[in-house]
Order: C-alpha cells, then sequence, then structure tokens
C-alpha cells in the first residue's frame, strides 16, 4: 500500500550545503521532518554541484518520513553563470547586463530540458532567451530559432 502524502515542500538550496538553519529548518519543522537527515541526504546527493543553487522538491508523508527530487539549476542562475554578471537589471528594457550566445542558450537548454514543459530543443531554447531578455542580458548572433 502507497504511503499518505501529507505535504510539498519546494526548496532552493546550495548543493552540498544543506544546514538546519532557515530556510530549510522552519518549512521542515513545521512538517515534522527530522531536519538533519535531510541535510546528509541532501548533502551527500550534491557533492558534485557543490556551490550551485538547486531547486529541491521534497515530498512529506504520514509518517514524518520523506523522499526529494533534486531538480538543474534554474536557468536564471545558469544564465548568470554564462554571462559572468551577479544579478539581472531592474530595467531590462533599457539597461542591459551582459551577454550571452546562442550556443550557450543551447547548452542551458539542454541542460534544463527535463525541468521544461516543451518538446523539442528549439522551444526549450526560446524559453532560456526569453529568460534571459527579461533579466536584461542580449543574446548574440543570428538566432537559429528562425532558420
Amino acid at each position: 500500500m502507497a504511503k499518505e502524502i501529507t505535504g510539498l515542500v519546494k526548496l532552493q538550496v546550495k548543493g552540498g550545503a544543506a544546514n538546519p538553519a532557515p530556510p530549510i529548518g522552519p518549512a521542515l519543522g513545521a512538517k515534522g521532518v527530522n531536519i538533519m537527515e535531510f541535510c546528509k541526504q541532501f548533502n551527500a546527493r550534491t557533492q558534485d554541484k557543490a556551490g550551485k543553487v538547486l531547486p529541491v522538491v521534497i515530498t512529506v508523508y504520514a509518517d514524518k518520513s520523506f523522499d526529494f527530487i533534486i531538480k538543474t539549476p534554474p536557468a536564471a542562475v545558469q544564465l548568470m553563470d554564462a554571462a559572468k554578471v551577479k544579478g539581472g537589471s531592474g530595467v531590462p528594457q533599457t539597461k542591459k547586463v551582459g551577454s550571452v550566445t546562442w550556443e550557450q542558450i543551447k547548452a542551458i537548454a539542454q541542460d534544463k530540458m527535463p525541468d521544461l514543459n516543451c518538446f523539442t530543443l528549439e522551444s526549450a531554447m526560446s524559453m532560456v532567451a526569453g529568460t534571459a531578455r527579461s533579466m536584461g542580458i542580449t543574446v548574440s548572433g543570428e538566432s537559429p530559432l528562425t532558420k
């Protein structure tokens, strides 16, 4: 018989750096989850991705046990790394903060493909390029999407 799910907790945690301090402790403590057990398991599974921001979805069951799924880093974080900028623009229409190439967009789209709700690489590239535009990052070069 399947376990009864009592809740879902969505967090963004740096790989290999989970600790009981906020935001993890209060979010999991409210659901009755063993916080240290989650931190140990998360840090063990994300040692190779140390320092990267990783979204995690924690499923909490009625017996206070849990499972979690680690997703790929957000497109915005990957775009900031690719453009070598600290953050997006406050006014992306007028103030541009960086630039990426279509090859970088393609690499990010391929990485994010399992987490996106699209079926083709072209549509994933379009979504990532839209995120870049909304952050004030220009996409340089000729678009492979218009061909």
